[in-house]
């Protein structure tokens, strides 16, 4: 019987289990820690779709870089 219960993952970042196992493989390879890519890219992302604002490339690339100068 599946768990029809709400994904933790999908709650707070707006992303599914199995795509984040897929982001955690991603950041092994490049030796970046999955939690701030949690932490600073995923929510600050899902936020932004919440409230609906805009995520053109420009936003995405201002998003990226603050969060890369939170990680220095």
């Amino acid at each position: 019987m599946s768990n029809k219960g709400l994904d933790s993952l999908f709650v707070h970042y707006g992303i599914r289990k199995d795509d984040m196992a897929t982001i955690e493989q991603i950041c092994e390879k490049y030796e970046i820690d999955p939690e701030w890519v949690k932490e600073y890219l995923l929510k600050a992302y899902h936020e932004k779709k919440i409230k609906n604002e805009d995520l053109d490339e420009k936003s995405l690339k201002r998003l990226l870089e603050r969060a890369l100068q939170k990680m220095k």
